[in-house]
């Protein structure tokens, strides 16, 4: 486990605590536990923006492609 030193704003830390009384977790496993959430949350925005763009790098051949079935049932 790394030791990390951090500043928070003071807001946030009062909320943190307030939420701590209340919760009774220790204040380290709350911020693994929010952080886990966080990346978790990042990694699924990365790759949706990663897959709308390789969907955009598709798209033209996937039209293409689309209009050659279509031309294939209009002969059948």
């Amino acid at each position: 486990m790394k030791n990390l030193s951090l500043k928070l704003e003071d807001s946030i830390f009062q909320d943190t605590e307030n939420i701590l009384a209340k919760v009774h977790k220790n204040r380290n496993r709350y911020i693994n536990e929010a952080l886990e959430f966080y990346n978790k949350l990042q990694k699924r925005k990365l790759l949706a923006k990663q897959l709308e763009n390789e969907s955009k790098l598709v798209a033209g051949e996937s039209l293409s492609v689309l209009a050659e079935f279509e031309a294939l049932e209009d002969e059948g």
